[in-house]
């Protein structure tokens, strides 16, 4: 009791109310547990501790707002007794806040099997049915009743409490200066939630690799404020099923069904009993108009370019939109991501994090994610492991390389270590091994100068062949040295024979690309999302180049094509091995910064404003403008109709692509 009477009595009220409400949150995730435990296990002492993170989070920055409030002498509680009624006011209003969001989160799960969400805003539209409907199906009146009584002894409570510290002994004024600096650094460490280069986010909740369990330990603090970006990016029933017809016949749906909007795809494969590993590669930046392939005088590919010649190579694949998150979200889950913006991404959405994705399919296989930096960027770390199933996921902190910079580990030591791990494994695997140094500030490390040459050329030579800079040059160049290194490892280990290699761009870069490509593409931005897409197996696939327009949406469904692999798909992609898919030409684009949504086909790229409803159409093998004509016009029809259905489909999908409770074995 000395040591504590030391510490401002200030800091010792505000820790004490910490802990009354920190305490409140912990009986609240105990309840939820008793009651929504779907399978009788024990209570987890990880989803609990995550749990309590979440909560700390939370109650230091009530901690901190209360630590600012009374630098301010006349609401101090200590300094003017009187301010003694503010607090137990302000503080007694935001219990009965907390008891009210706890109380609308417990039955908002028991309805929707989701922790408390910026969605339960679109049911004020249909605000009478909805009062209606939770009246007469909950106990509200009780609810309100306990919520009042609750509230007050709680006020009762934090009044006796803070009169209590009132009348405790205060340390010497010199003394104070040190406490206030070493309490406000461990309130904000509670905030920012964990060591590391991103703070604690809902998706951390979702590494625990239980859906149950990541929702045990949300609270709805966290899953509310994190989804109110997002309030307005749910999916148009009724354009959904305006469209319907359309996207069932395109994606080949066998049992159509417009009022349930069945989507549901099933393949099935005869396998010979040998299983064949995957390596995809999410290539940083790799824009097709830099590269070797697309005859760009500077031949910064040339092992690549190599590569390419002995498997199928897709010279016309596109993302279906920009940035990494959004690419690696559309190359795991064959869905775009289609919502809100650049800080909006459906990975960083609570609502759309349970998807089923087709690698989950793959039985009998170790699944590998290998990322050079820290996985919770973009909340991709909390996506992966909350849908894909015994995932092992190797990052900075896994290898014995050093970081280079702020992407963590150089890419030729990304493959070294990955090849290394991959070697050892005894079973079949898919891994994925995600670059990041085609990137600003474009490292190359030390160490690889004295093999890899750095070129120089002129400022408006770089700029006619798409570079802005001779360091992004030099850094492109890297990138396939990194690859030809990864290769020269992996072919002296056994896997290399059996193994099914795969290599596409996480997006691509704008920059001038009119010495390769008609004006359109650079015009109309499109090099942003075009890039090489490689399937490597010269033991398997014959090699071929192929014109075909497609997308990073159809990779997983044609890796499992590759590797006979059943599976069950709700999502968008399409099989680039079977034939019929040459008559399916075409590739979504989404433009979240100019609000565009378009199509792309061999002939043609159309764009239209969702906002303004502006609408283009450009050539896309030559510079000339599409002439006015009655086949024009049918053209632009269709491909406007098309553009709209995906889009449509695409944001139902996000919403409605989620895992069976018990995914039936695809036999």
């Amino acid at each position: 009791m000395l040591f504590l009477n030391r510490i401002p009595k200030l800091l010792r009220w505000i820790v004490s109310v910490l802990l009354i409400f920190l305490l409140v949150m912990t009986c609240f995730r105990i309840a939820f547990f008793i009651r929504y435990n779907p399978s009788g296990k024990p209570l987890s002492g990880s989803a609990m501790l995550m749990g309590l993170r979440f909560d700390l989070k939370f109650t230091c920055m009530l901690a901190v707002a209360m630590l600012l409030l009374c630098a301010i002498p006349w609401i101090n509680p200590f300094k003017n007794f009187k301010a003694q009624k503010i607090w137990n006011v302000l503080l007694t209003v935001l219990f009965i806040m907390i008891l009210l969001f706890y109380a609308v989160d417990y039955y908002y799960y028991d309805y929707l099997q989701q922790r408390l969400n910026a969605s339960i805003l679109s049911y004020i539209t249909d605000a009478q049915i909805s009062r209606d409907m939770v009246w007469q199906t909950y106990p509200v009146a009780r609810v309100f009743a306990a919520i009042i009584l609750i509230s007050i002894i709680a006020a009762v409570g934090l009044r006796q409490n803070l009169m209590s510290y009132q009348t405790h002994y205060s340390p010497d004024k010199r003394k104070r200066v040190g406490w206030y600096i070493v309490f406000f650094l461990f309130f904000a460490m509670g905030i920012f939630g964990k060591f590391g280069q991103f703070n604690l986010r809902w998706s951390d909740a979702f590494t625990l690799n239980d859906s149950f369990k990541a929702n045990l330990s949300l609270n709805p603090f966290q899953s509310f404020f994190s989804t109110l970006n997002y309030r307005n990016t749910g999916p148009d029933i009724n354009k959904v099923k305006e469209y319907y017809p359309l996207m069932a016949d395109v994606l080949g749906v066998p049992n159509p069904d417009s009022t349930k909007l069945n989507f549901e795809r099933n393949y099935f494969y005869k396998n010979n009993g040998t299983k064949l590993n995957v390596v995809l590669v999410i290539c940083e930046s790799f824009s097709m108009y830099k590269s070797s392939m697309s005859g760009n005088p500077f031949n910064t590919t040339p092992f690549f370019n190599s590569l390419c010649a002995g498997g199928v190579f897709f010279d016309r694949c596109f993302t279906p939109s920009y940035p990494t998150a959004r690419g690696v979200w559309a190359t795991v889950t064959a869905i775009p991501d289609v919502l809100g913006d650049n800080n909006r991404t459906a990975s960083r959405n609570p609502e759309v994090v349970d998807q089923h994705i087709i690698m989950n399919d793959l039985k009998g296989y170790d699944k590998f994610y290998f990322l050079g930096g820290d996985p919770t960027w973009a909340n991709i770390k909390g996506m992966l492991l909350n849908n894909i199933d015994s995932l092992r996921i190797y990052s900075q902190e896994n290898f014995k390389a050093k970081k280079v910079d702020v992407w963590g580990i150089d890419d030729k030591n990304l493959f070294l270590e990955a090849n290394h791990i991959l070697a050892q494994n005894s079973k079949p695997f898919f891994a994925v091994i995600q670059t990041a140094d085609n990137h600003p500030p474009y490292t190359i490390p030390a160490h690889d100068l004295g093999v890899f040459k750095k070129v120089n050329y002129p400022k408006d030579s770089l700029e006619k062949y798409g570079f802005n800079s001779i360091e992004q040059l030099n850094a492109f160049r890297y990138t396939d040295f990194c690859y030809q290194q990864f290769f020269a490892a992996a072919q002296k280990e056994q896997y290399f024979e059996n193994t099914i290699f795969v290599f596409v761009g996480d997006h691509g870069i704008p920059g001038n690309s009119t010495a390769m490509y008609p004006a359109a593409w650079t015009q109309k931005n499109m090099n942003n999302e075009h890039v090489p897409l490689l399937f490597y197996a010269p033991k398997f696939l014959q090699p071929q180049q192929v014109h075909t327009v497609c997308s990073q949406l159809d990779i997983m469904p044609s890796v499992a094509h590759v590797i006979k692999a059943p599976y069950r798909s709700n999502a968008m992609g399409k099989n680039l091995f079977d034939s019929s898919f040459r008559a399916k030409d075409y590739a979504f684009i989404i433009d979240h910064d100019a609000k565009t949504i378009g199509i792309v086909n061999s002939s043609f790229y159309y764009i239209k404003n969702i906002k303004t409803g502006i609408t283009d159409i450009s050539s896309v093998v030559n510079n000339d403008r599409p002439v006015p004509s009655p086949y024009l016009d049918s053209v632009k029809n269709a491909m406007n109709k098309f553009s709209e259905a995906f889009y449509e489909t695409s944001k139902y999908l996000l919403f409605n692509n989620k895992k069976k409770p018990k995914d039936k074995k695809i036999l």
